[in-house]
């Protein structure tokens, strides 16, 4: 059952962190043009020339796009920072990032200077990358197995809050106007503090005290205050029969889990699915959702209710998610999340291009793009992190987790860079490239990935051994 405990650490350090992924992946997009104004006039106060207009647009993709840059930095200190602090000591390190960058970003307009706020991104940046491989391993191990999925989900759902939040706040009647930006940037510092002065009391992921450091004792107390009940001999007798698997193979570094035949299979898998979920377009249908709203006519000034109504129907359906993987399945959910992304990727090229002839074409690519957000959110969102948690044991799950992570911002990155490009080459072509690529994750997801709800770390082991053709060493009772 959930227990109290469980439910608090879950909300505590997905809120402390997870959220600000979410709000920081959306804050900028409303006040951009008071921003790039505020870039403007402190350049001309400095040389007394106004700014350029390429070197403004260098200026302002450098300040989207260091966001998932410093996420890959952050990514690869998943690995060192994990196994030398535990997954809660790492959280709250990771707090000092988010709030240096909170005072910086929010006294850069006092401070007259546009670089601190690029500084800031890359910050956040590395916050963010620690936290969404962090919080999924931190809290996948702290689960039962009856609950791990749902749990798992929790984080992605505290980003869809995060988008949303910003979304809201940075409406033009709230903060998203010349005044409020600062103060819209600066905020994200809140839900680290909270998260700092909480978490301390909570307990450390009972597997790393077991397994990494050994003690017994703690993790026993660990255990007995997140499941509510004395008796976690069960569960103790779980780890130190994976542990015993592990032992003739050590810790893993990013290096030898890429070499280790054994864990071919699950590495390959997360890689897709990691590129599968960055690469099939969502950043490029929440970018374009305000331009397809324009062209089917809805009015410029009501376009950012209706970005907000998005975000919203992003977090209902997370939220859904959240309630149906344990009795659904993970698998069943990503299959079905990605065959709605590439239905509207496909109806959602054909609609935009007889936008012009055929009327209501504009309200079919309005349905498209819900279609797609919905599709999104139930499975290729969610899933992948929760998978990772699932197909590798201790050992080997911090490097695994900085390979998904990795894969995370580079493709995220990719996007952004890219997607600008693809679109004025291709126009709504550029839906075709998600499509296929939406489909080929489709089939790899078919034949390679294997239901996990409700098996142990080591049952899922098995499966995959199969797959790897390797032979499990079993400890001997």
């Amino acid at each position: 059952k959930m227990t109290l405990s469980l439910a608090l650490v879950a909300l505590i350090s997905a809120f402390g962190s997870s959220f600000q992924y979410g709000y920081n992946v959306s804050v900028i997009n409303s006040p951009a043009p008071y921003m790039q104004d505020f870039y403007n006039r402190t350049y001309l106060d400095r040389t007394g020339a106004p700014m350029d207009s390429g070197f403004q647009t260098l200026l302002w993709s450098l300040t989207v796009s260091m966001f998932p840059l410093g996420g890959l930095f952050g990514s690869l200190m998943v690995w060192p920072l994990v196994n030398n602090c535990g997954r809660k000591g790492t959280l709250l390190i990771n707090n000092l990032f988010s709030i240096a960058a909170a005072i910086l970003m929010g006294t850069s307009e006092l401070a007259k200077t546009f670089e601190v706020i690029i500084l800031s991104r890359v910050i956040m940046g590395i916050f963010a990358g620690l936290a969404s491989n962090v919080v999924p391993m931190f809290l996948g191990e702290m689960s039962p197995k009856n609950l791990r999925g749902a749990v798992g989900v929790v984080p992605q759902l505290f980003i869809t809050i995060g988008i949303l939040v910003a979304q809201i706040l940075g409406l033009n009647s709230i903060l998203g106007n010349a005044e409020g930006w600062p103060v819209l940037l600066g905020l994200t510092g809140i839900p680290s503090l909270l998260q700092l002065l909480t978490l301390p009391f909570f307990p450390e992921s009972p597997r790393y005290l077991l397994l990494q450091k050994g003690n017994e004792e703690q993790a026993r107390r660990a255990l007995q205050r997140l499941r509510g009940w004395e008796d976690v001999d069960d569960e103790i007798k779980e780890m130190y029969q994976e542990d015993q698997s592990e032992k003739e193979e050590g810790q893993f570094s990013v290096l030898s889990l890429c070499t280790f035949r054994g864990l071919r299979w699950q590495l390959i898998s997360i890689i897709v699915m990691m590129m599968g979920q960055q690469l099939s377009g969502v950043n490029g249908v929440f970018y374009y959702a305000d331009r397809i709203f324009e062209s089917a006519g809805v009015a410029s000034s009501s376009i950012q209710y209706v970005t907000v109504s998005i975000g919203a129907i992003n977090v209902v359906m997370t939220l859904i998610a959240v309630f149906i993987v344990e009795s659904l399945g993970r698998r069943i959910l990503l299959l079905a999340g990605f065959v709605l992304c590439c239905a509207s990727c496909a109806v959602l090229t054909l609609a935009l291009n007889l936008q012009a002839t055929v009327s209501w074409m504009s309200y079919l690519s309005i349905a498209c793009v819900i279609l797609y957000i919905i599709g999104h959110a139930i499975g290729p969102s969610p899933i992948p992190a929760v998978m990772i948690t699932e197909m590798f044991l201790q050992s080997s799950r911090p490097a695994a987790f900085m390979v998904g992570g990795s894969v995370h911002w580079l493709s995220n990155f990719t996007v952004g860079l890219v997607f600008l490009y693809m679109e004025a080459g291709l126009g709504p072509y550029s839906f075709l490239i998600f499509c296929a690529i939406c489909l080929a994750t489709m089939v790899y997801i078919f034949v390679v990935v294997p239901e996990t709800k409700n098996k142990t770390f080591m049952e899922i082991n098995r499966i995959m051994a199969k797959r790897n053709k390797v032979e499990i060493q079993e400890s001997k009772e």
